[in-house]
C-alpha cells in the first residue's frame, strides 16, 4: 500500500514549508526584521508570527509578545476546524511567521508581561498586516472585543475567505489547551478560545486528563441568525435605549444579543445601568419568543502536545503526531489520501 496526496492544496502547502525553510537556510539561521520599539530601531527575530526577540539594542534578549491578535501555533498540524486539514493550517501559521520577517514594524512597550514572561507590545501594523491576510485573528485575552480596525479588517477578511477562513468560520477557535495533570496544584485548568465575532477570549475551565496526541474539540452553540439579528434591531430602534447604545456598532450590537442567546448573560464589558436596560429588553424578547432556539455545530479542535514534546531541541523526542502531515480528529473522514 502506498499513500498519495489528492488534494493539491497540501501539496502545494508542503512546498510553501519547504520554501520557507530553503529560504532560511540561504540568508543563515535566522532571518531578521527592522522592528522600531519606543522609537529605538532594533532588528528582531521572529520565530513565529506574533512573537519576537530583539537581537541588538536595549531590549536585546527579551521575549516580546505583540499585543492584538494572534496567530496559529506553528509547532506542527495542531488546529483544525471547517473544512482545513490540519496541516493546511500549519502552512497558514508559518505563512504568518513569514510575514512577520519581511516588514518593518513600529511597537510601542511600557515593561508589561504576560503570564510566560514575555514583554507585551502594541504593534498595529504588523496586526493590520496579518489580520487583513487572514494570517492572524483579532484577539483580546479577556472579555472586551478586540480593536474596531482590527475587527474591520477581520470581516473583510473572513468575506473575502482569505488565509485561515478559506474553508470554514467558527464560531471560536481554539487556541490553547491543557490538560489537568500538568499541574495537580491548582484548582483547575482552562482551553482558550477566541471569538471570530468580536475577539475576545473564553477560558473553557476543566479537570480534564489529556494524552499526548489527543485531540480536543468543542463544539460551537450558535443562536438562530435571524431572530439575532432581528432583536439587535429593535435595540437599535428603541427610542430610549438607542441614544446609550450610539457607540456601540452594529457588529458588538449583534455579540450582545447572540452572546444572550447562548448563555443568558452579557458580555462583562457592558456594565451599570445599560447592561440592566439591555438585559431587561433582552430578557422580554426571550419570554415572548423572539429569540430562537440555539443549535450546536462542529467547532474548532486543537491537537493536545506537551510543551517539552512540541520540539526535537527541548530534550524528549518530539511527538509523533507532528511529523508528516500530521494526524485528523476522530470524527473526521480523510478526504486527502487515498491508498492504491
Amino acid at each position: 500500500m502506498k499513500t498519495w496526496l489528492t488534494r493539491g492544496s497540501i501539496a502545494a502547502a508542503t512546498l510553501v514549508v519547504l520554501a520557507a525553510s530553503s529560504l532560511a537556510s540561504r540568508v543563515g539561521a535566522e532571518a531578521l526584521t527592522t522592528v522600531i520599539v519606543n522609537g529605538e530601531t532594533m532588528t528582531g527575530y521572529f520565530n513565529d508570527g506574533d512573537t519576537f526577540r530583539p537581537r541588538d539594542g536595549r531590549y536585546h534578549g527579551t521575549s516580546f509578545r505583540t499585543g492584538g491578535f494572534n496567530t496559529l501555533e506553528s509547532f506542527g498540524p495542531v488546529h483544525q476546524w471547517g473544512d482545513w486539514h490540519p496541516y493546511e493550517l500549519y502552512v497558514i501559521a508559518k505563512m504568518a511567521a513569514r510575514n512577520a520577517r519581511r516588514g518593518t514594524w513600529h511597537c510601542t512597550t511600557d515593561g508589561t508581561t504576560d503570564s510566560y514572561g514575555r514583554m507585551l507590545a502594541d504593534c498595529p501594523d504588523l496586526a493590520m498586516s496579518q489580520i487583513q491576510q487572514g494570517l492572524a485573528m483579532a484577539y483580546q485575552a479577556d472579555d472586551t472585543p478586540s480593536r474596531p480596525e482590527y475587527l474591520r479588517a477581520q470581516h473583510d477578511a473572513i468575506t473575502a475567505r482569505r488565509g485561515m477562513w478559506a474553508h470554514g468560520v467558527p464560531q471560536f477557535v481554539m487556541t490553547s489547551v491543557h490538560s489537568f495533570d500538568e499541574n495537580r496544584d491548582l484548582p483547575s485548568h482552562y482551553n482558550r478560545r477566541i471569538s471570530t465575532i468580536d475577539g475576545h477570549t473564553e477560558s473553557m475551565e476543566h479537570h480534564d486528563t489529556y494524552a499526548t496526541c489527543q485531540w480536543v474539540c468543542a463544539p460551537d452553540v450558535v443562536p438562530d441568525p435571524t431572530t439575532t439579528h432581528d432583536v439587535a434591531r429593535s435595540l437599535r430602534a428603541d427610542a430610549a435605549l438607542a441614544p446609550q447604545i450610539a457607540d456601540i456598532s452594529n457588529l458588538l450590537l449583534l455579540e450582545i444579543t447572540g452572546r444572550f442567546a447562548r448563555t443568558g448573560a452579557l458580555p462583562g464589558w457592558v456594565t451599570g445601568t445599560l447592561h440592566d436596560e439591555i438585559e431587561a429588553r433582552l430578557v422580554a424578547a426571550r419570554d415572548a419568543g423572539r429569540i430562537g432556539p440555539v443549535h450546536e455545530e462542529r467547532g474548532s479542535c486543537m491537537l493536545y502536545v506537551p510543551f517539552d514534546r512540541r520540539y526535537y531541541s527541548r530534550g524528549a523526542a518530539a511527538a509523533p503526531c507532528l511529523s508528516g502531515h500530521g494526524t485528523l480528529p476522530p470524527d473526521m473522514p480523510d478526504r486527502w489520501h487515498t491508498s492504491h
